[in-house]
């Protein structure tokens, strides 16, 4: 096995461990002794199978299910399986195409991933040269329908046939034969191709095109033995070319160092199944998800902080900015105060003044709200008409004395008394009496619907609220020792007969 670190995204130096015990050993000091990240563990053997079969279509979570049912149906005796579908048939139902693949000899992993689970390394994945070359494949811009990559590895001579941009199958032969000798190229294409006709992923007339990847002292070996025939196209590539496609500063002289490079920038999903031993990689996955979040987030709080120590700044600076102003505006006060004659009262008794007015406007007695209650009976009783008001109000200190004779009002010649608290409705509003002269637009001689009317009226008015109602003269003479005699009201006034009239005194307490 060889060990290749990763540092800013090229290859290291190489560490090679012979495959025993020996070299797990020493594989899992080397790995223990220095600071690691994800591990990727790429193989490249010949007991990799693979297998093209045919699914019905299914989608969704029934169609893994058949998937991996298919999958452990065919590779029962190893856990390291791969399975990708690679499209649909034109013709009939249009089953699904699907890729089977396996590593059929698992003794020859499992000693290199349980040493990385002893040392709870973060196993990312494990990979295959096989898988990996179709990216190679995408890398060199190869585009041909029918096409054999051949690649010089480590393990030998590999060759892969895409069919349309997909791989459909992968041989490994021995880069030499028993002698010593390089094996013979076109007579191992040649084997390949038959075996693609046999199995039908390639008719007969159609031409295979076949890549030959190697160093430039060997394709020139290669040239003369690989020549076109009938059914068979070869193409040289250089892996100077494709190191430079790859972005390698160097040309290696196998194709493993190509696609570990890819597969150490690219960091695709693990192609074969790791089951369990996938679960440290995991665990550092949630751990470093962890830290970026962290870090996301002080540096979020960072930015707060700035934000709210500019905000701090700026509203400091805007304040010490007001005060300046006030203070200007203060002088500028003083200066125009002191140029003016003195003032005949303070400010603040100029404020309690405004309040006690406004205190005035609320609590002081108006006679509007009485009205109201009057308007209200008198629209019910549309007969009554009005013919005086005497509106006053009756402090409780001195409900005897009349407030409309002294309210606001003193007789000529003598001192202004001050007014009284309760008079202007402080603490509380002072209770009104209203003096109501009216008569009743009915005729005169129709005593029943005189008396009916004012007392309707006297009823209204009782109807409302805290309101008093006294009748001081009737509109008609109703005692028992008085006669009754002509009509109601009073006598012909000028040609023009009088109506009944009655007197009403009102007392309300707002």
């Amino acid at each position: 096995m060889w060990a290749y670190p990763w540092h800013k995204g090229a290859l290291g130096e190489p560490t090679r461990y012979p495959n025993d015990r020996a070299g797990v050993d020493a594989f899992m000091d080397d790995l223990d002794a220095r600071p690691y990240g994800p591990v990727y563990l790429m193989v490249d053997l010949i007991e990799e199978d693979f297998q093209r079969i045919t699914l019905p279509h299914v989608t969704g979570r029934s169609g893994r299910r058949l998937l991996a049912r298919r999958l452990l149906q065919q590779y029962r005796e190893t856990p390291y399986r791969y399975v990708r579908v690679q499209g649909r048939e034109p013709d009939g139902r249009q089953d699904d195409i699907a890729l089977l693949s396996a590593l059929t000899n698992p003794a020859l992993v499992q000693p290199w991933v349980e040493a990385l689970e002893l040392l709870r390394a973060p196993l990312a994945g494990l990979y295959s040269t096989t898988l990996m070359t179709a990216s190679l494949v995408r890398k060199l811009g190869l585009a041909d329908r029918r096409l054999l990559l051949v690649t010089q590895q480590s393990a030998g001579l590999r060759q892969s046939y895409f069919l349309d941009g997909q791989l459909k199958f992968s041989r490994l032969t021995l880069a030499v034969d028993r002698d010593g000798a390089p094996v013979d190229v076109a007579r191992e294409t040649a084997k390949t191709q038959q075996f693609l006709t046999s199995t039908r992923l390639i008719g007969r007339g159609e031409v295979l095109h076949t890549v030959i990847l190697a160093p430039d002292e060997t394709l020139d070996r290669l040239e003369p033995q690989c020549q076109d025939g009938p059914e068979t196209a070869y193409h040289f590539e250089s892996m100077e070319t494709a190191a430079e496609r790859t972005g390698l500063p160097q040309t290696p002289a196998l194709a493993d160092t190509l696609l570990l490079t890819l597969l150490g920038r690219e960091r695709p999903a693990s192609q074969y199944s790791l089951g369990e031993a996938r679960r440290y990689f995991q665990l550092w996955r949630a751990r470093l998800a962890l830290f970026s979040a962290s870090a996301v987030l002080a540096a979020g709080t960072l930015v707060w902080l700035g934000v709210d120590i500019w905000r701090y700044v700026e509203a400091t600076s805007a304040t010490d900015a007001m005060y300046a102003e006030a203070k200007q505006y203060d002088e500028r006060y003083r200066a125009a105060l002191s140029t003016m004659t003195p003032a005949i009262d303070k400010t603040a008794n100029m404020k309690a003044a405004v309040t006690v007015a406004q205190l005035l406007v609320r609590q002081g007695p108006q006679p509007l709200p009485l009205m109201t209650h009057l308007s209200a009976a008198l629209d019910k009783v549309p007969q009554i008409r009005v013919i005086q008001l005497d509106w006053k109000i009756t402090p409780p200190a001195t409900p005897a004395e009349p407030a409309a004779a002294g309210f606001m009002s003193t007789a000529p010649g003598t001192a202004t008394e001050p007014i009284s608290s309760l008079m202007l409705g402080l603490p509380g509003k002072v209770p009104q009496a209203l003096r109501l002269e009216a008569e009743i637009m009915v005729p005169p001689d129709n005593y029943r619907e005189v008396v009916d009317s004012m007392n309707a009226f006297t009823q209204e008015l009782a109807r409302q609220p805290r309101m008093a109602v006294e009748i001081v003269q009737q509109p008609v003479d109703t005692r028992s020792n008085v006669k009754l005699s002509g009509k109601a009201g009073g006598g012909p006034v000028g040609g023009v007969e009088t109506k009944a009239r009655f007197i009403l005194n009102l007392s309300w307490q707002p």
